[in-house]
């Protein structure tokens, strides 16, 4: 087990690449034993547990497919203005991650809409190189 430069603890090898990628600005799934995509990559097959090694680079751009608005972020939050945590799927996985997406506005907000990733401005191997997403 490591510690990644953002602080947070790093279980294996498929979460250290797929840190190490995101500083890239590339994303990486992982294929599972029924060949779907999963990102965020799991070190484990959630089908068998058995070991996963497969990378796929995935888009940087996807589809939110829920979402939750936030009209007051907390102090310390991801965003200092009203944004959503969304369920985002990237382009190419079959999975969705969570993350932020700056809308503007909660009536921009919706289903189905697409967004793309905004990179932030230095990037050291963690997930919030994501900043956050924006509509596409």
């Amino acid at each position: 087990m490591t510690s990644n430069p953002g602080g947070a603890v790093v279980k294996g090898a498929v979460m250290s690449q797929f840190f190490t990628e995101l500083k890239e600005q590339r994303v990486l799934g992982i294929k599972g034993s029924d060949g779907k995509v999963i990102c965020p990559p799991l070190e484990y097959d959630p089908k068998t547990a058995e070991t996963l090694s497969e990378f796929v680079e995935v888009g940087t751009t996807g589809v939110v497919t829920t979402w939750s608005w936030v009209n007051e972020p907390l102090r310390k939050g991801p965003l200092d203005k009203p944004f959503a945590w969304a369920l985002v799927k990237l382009d190419g996985a079959d999975t969705a991650m969570l993350h932020v997406v700056d809308a503007g506005s909660k009536s921009a907000m919706k289903s189905g809409m697409k967004v793309k990733i905004r990179w932030a401005d230095e990037r050291v191997g963690r997930i919030r190189d994501i900043a956050c997403f924006e509509p596409a």
